[in-house]
This record gives C-alpha cells, sequence and structure tokens, in this order.
C-alpha cells in the first residue's frame, strides 16, 4: 500500500522554516517573471537526483555559491525526481530509486520527498518537472518553480495539473522546437477551470482550479536548432503579451539549445550573459544543468552503486567549479542591465525636464506674458 499524500507529508513534514522558505521564494520568482524585481532567475542543478546524499551535498556548495550573488540574481536548486522518457531509460528517482528496474515507489516517495526537503533545509530553493500528476499531489508543497517539459506540453492533463499548482510553471517549448503549443498550454494554464484532481487523502476530486498564478514559457531549443536568438526570444514575448501572459520567458541553456553539449552549454551562457546585458532582450532566466562532477555516467543493473559520486546519470552536465564563474558572469549581466535601466531613465527624465522648460507658458491671446492656456508638449519615447 503506498501513503496517502497527507500521509507522506505527515511523515515528513516541512516544517515552518522551510515552506516560509518555499511562498517567499515563488513570490520573487513571480517578482523576476513580470519586471517588478530586477533579478535574473536562474535554475541550476544537475539533469536529475538519484543519490539524495549527493543532492544534499550539491544543494550546500550552490548555497555558498549563490549567496554571493543575491543582489543580482535568485538562484533555484535544479531538484527533478521525475524523468520524462521519449521511449524506455531510468524513469527517475521517484519510480526508481534503487535504479534496479524493481518499481518501489512508496520508497521513491519517501526518498524524494525527503531529498527535497532537505535541499529546501540547507536554503536553497527547489525547481522540478512535473511528470506524473498523481505524484505532484505528494511533493507539490516542496517545489518553488515548476516546468513542465517538452514531451507533456500538449498534454490536456498536464495543463489542467499546471492550473492546480501555486508554484509558477514554466512551459517548454516542444521537442521539434514549436513554440505555439506552449503558448497555448500557458494560457489554458493560467485560467480557471474545473478538473479531476487528489485530494490530500487521496480521493479523486472535482476541483475548481484558480489558474496557475504566473505561467510562462522556457525555450529549451529543439530540433530545429537553438531558440534564444534576440529576434527569437523579442517575438515569443511579444506573443505572450498579445496572449495575456504578463511574465517573459526563461532560456534553457542545455537540451536543444547546446546539444545536450556540457561544453557548448558554457558557450551559450556567456553568449546569453552577453544578450542579457542589453535591456532590450526580454529575458527573466536562464536554466543550468550543473552537477559535482562534470559529464555523465551510465548505470551498471548489476553494480548501481558503484557510481562517480555527483555525476550524473542523464544527460551530461556541467562541473560546480566550472558553474562558479558562469554565475559570476551572469550575475555581472545582471547587474549591468539594471545600471542601463537606470542610466535610461535618468536620461529620460532629464529630456523631459528639459522639453517643459524650453516651453514657454502662454495666456490669453498668447500675445503676452499675461495670457492663458497651456501649450501641449509631446510625450517623450520611452
Amino acid at each position: 500500500m503506498l501513503p496517502t499524500p497527507a500521509q507522506l507529508a505527515s511523515g515528513i513534514p516541512l516544517g515552518i522554516r522551510t515552506s516560509t522558505l518555499v511562498a517567499d521564494t515563488r513570490r520573487q520568482i513571480i517578482d523576476i517573471l513580470t519586471g517588478v524585481d530586477r533579478r535574473l532567475l536562474v535554475v541550476c542543478g544537475p539533469c536529475s537526483l538519484h543519490d539524495p546524499n549527493a543532492a544534499i551535498d550539491y544543494a550546500q556548495r550552490l548555497q555558498l555559491i549563490a549567496e554571493v550573488f543575491t543582489d543580482d540574481l535568485l538562484v533555484v536548486m535544479r531538484a527533478y525526481v521525475e524523468k520524462p522518457r521519449t521511449s524506455l531509460g531510468w524513469r527517475g528517482m521517484v519510480a526508481d530509486p534503487g535504479l534496479i528496474g524493481t518499481g518501489e515507489l512508496r520508497n521513491g516517495l519517501v526518498l524524494a520527498r525527503a531529498t527535497l526537503l532537505g535541499i529546501l533545509r540547507e536554503g536553497m530553493p527547489t525547481a522540478t518537472e512535473f511528470v506524473d500528476p498523481t505524484v505532484a499531489a505528494y511533493l507539490h508543497d516542496t517545489v518553488c518553480w515548476g516546468a513542465i517539459g517538452a514531451r507533456t506540453v500538449e498534454s490536456p492533463t498536464h495543463r489542467q495539473l499546471a492550473a492546480t499548482l501555486s508554484m509558477p510553471i514554466g512551459f517548454k517549448n516542444r521537442l521539434d522546437g514549436a513554440i505555439p503549443p506552449a503558448i497555448n498550454a500557458a494560457v489554458t494554464a493560467g485560467t480557471e477551470d474545473h478538473v479531476l484532481a487528489l485530494d490530500s487523502t487521496g480521493t479523486p476530486r472535482n476541483r475548481l482550479a484558480a489558474g496557475n498564478p504566473c505561467p510562462h514559457l522556457v525555450l529549451r531549443g529543439g530540433e530545429s536548432g537553438p531558440n534564444y536568438a534576440p529576434s527569437i526570444v523579442t517575438g515569443v514575448a511579444e506573443q505572450m503579451r498579445e496572449h495575456g501572459l504578463p511574465a517573459l520567458p526563461v532560456v534553457d541553456a542545455a537540451h536543444g539549445n547546446s546539444h545536450k553539449d556540457p561544453g557548448q552549454q558554457q558557450v551559450v551562457l556567456a553568449e546569453l550573459a552577453g544578450l542579457i546585458e542589453d535591456p532590450a532582450y526580454p529575458v527573466a532566466g536562464v536554466m543550468i544543468e550543473s552537477n559535482i562532477v562534470g559529464g555523465r555516467q551510465d548505470v551498471d543493473p548489476g553494480l548501481p552503486h558503484a557510481l562517480v559520486y555527483g555525476q550524473s546519470i542523464t544527460d551530461a552536465c556541467i562541473g560546480l567549479d566550472d558553474t562558479r564563474p558562469l554565475l559570476t558572469r551572469l550575475a555581472q549581466a545582471s547587474l549591468r542591465r539594471h545600471l542601463q535601466i537606470k542610466a535610461r531613465a535618468r536620461r529620460n527624465q532629464t529630456d523631459r525636464r528639459s522639453t517643459r522648460a524650453a516651453v514657454p507658458s502662454r495666456r490669453g491671446d498668447s500675445t503676452g506674458p499675461d495670457s492663458v492656456g497651456i501649450t501641449a508638449v509631446p510625450s517623450c519615447a520611452r
């Protein structure tokens, strides 16, 4: 028998400090996505979690790095405990915690919740992809930012799931690179709807979903190539506004944007940092696949524990030693963007004052100093 969501939460409770971290981070992410908070969102961490000790170790190390950049970056740890599959393969910590295909779902749920809670206790906010809507009922309260992936972005079930979730959800473009399905998904998920969902006792309910508080897009590249070029990103941001989505997109530096090559991912991140310095580049955040040890490894079914500590068993990642300078560069880009925006605002304010001062006041018949009326001043371009 599997525990109900309420039973699992009771056995592995969130606690006041960690629940406050989750709630505060969700609000901060929404503020960044909508331009209220000037920082850059960075979702950074392993492609997937398979070793709880290594995951929490990574969280500790990432937290020490992230706290240096809190003025310019909001760093959230990528903590994926489910993995979608195009075909066969390891489906993540929840489905196969022992890495041997025995389907120990009870242990997987316990291990996943405990790992996410352990990361939060290190002061590191969490991000994950929601793959199985049933699993979401067990873990949603431990997640600060969520994603609906490229393989499920057109699924009505996942759009309905996102409408029930209270953290901001990013929708990835389709595997082939198509962006309209992600926009449609974000619009749908942000709309109030009646959905079939499990309550905390595991009972199916007809639930009125309020709609996701901040649905947005994640540009992850695709079979058609990378999609972080300024012309593409600007077009996506305009389409989002036209569909009533106030949030800016996030760019995933891995996957289709770097062909799953960690070396190329570093190149992409360097390019993104340069682009982000320009206030005209409408991006709210980036995603990075990073781990303690760079690269990846295969699991030997006969020796599941004979693995390199802190190295991915799914997509290859950037090592943590290479991650810090990339975060430094992104923080610099975020600050420079902010300074450019402030400088532009000061120039505009000065121009407006100069224009007003140059326009003479006219009264009466406008022929003398005692005439009445004000000459209209054209508004300044912004």
